[in-house]
């Protein structure tokens, strides 16, 4: 028997805002679909796919970042060549960012990473990190 990855899910009070922040990220809407009574969609990118399902009634959802207690998922990461020149290049293509964690050094083993936190269009953490040394 095997596993392997398929994709990430993620609900969203608004399908067309959320697309737009993804695309900014680098991923293109791969199909256009309904789930029961709701919009939804795949994309592609980051080597990854993503499912965004709108939420028609939404609740107020947990903070993940901030809440030291909050036990279950907690954040998307992803690589980039240079976290500077990205996140200008995110302020550029969605006019503002939400910064959840400026950028700042952490070293993981042997390894020496810029890391930052951003927030999607429903504050979902993203952690965006590029290999210092």
């Amino acid at each position: 028997m095997s596993l392997q990855y398929h994709h990430i899910s993620i609900k969203t009070a608004d399908i067309f805002q959320a697309i737009a922040f993804y695309e900014a990220l680098g991923f293109t809407v791969t199909e256009r679909f309904t789930a029961g009574i709701t919009l939804a969609c795949w994309m592609h990118g980051a080597g990854t796919h993503l499912e965004l399902m709108q939420v028609p009634s939404p609740k107020h959802h947990p903070d993940p970042f901030s809440d030291e207690l909050y036990v279950g998922y907690y954040h998307l990461s992803f690589y980039v060549d240079n976290l500077d020149v990205f996140l200008q290049d995110l302020v550029n293509k969605l006019g503002k960012v939400q910064l959840l964690l400026p950028p700042r050094e952490q070293t993981i083993g042997d390894r020496c990473y810029q890391v930052a936190f951003i927030a999607d269009t429903d504050g979902l953490p993203i952690e965006l990190m590029e290999l210092v040394s």
